[in-house]
């Protein structure tokens, strides 16, 4: 998936996988996905999906900065 945000180009092709967290079972309504990638030029995002009842009803990519990312890692 492929989104620009605010100029900056987030890629989950060309970036890397930093971490990777599923909440749920697979088919659970309630259940999602949370990928935190890091792209080329350093900048941190979350890939999202989840089911019809979840936080995350429709796939997106979602900006996260370094403090953030930071604090995701530990």
């Amino acid at each position: 998936m492929k989104k620009i945000i605010c100029g900056k180009v987030y890629d989950t092709e060309t970036s890397t996988v930093v971490k990777k967290d599923t909440y749920g079972y697979y088919g659970d309504p309630t259940g999602y996905e949370e990928v935190l990638f890091v792209n080329p030029e350093g900048f941190y995002f979350m890939y999202v999906n989840g089911g019809a009842d979840s936080k995350y009803v429709k796939e997106d990519i979602v900006r996260v900065g370094k403090k953030r990312a930071k604090s995701m890692l530990s």
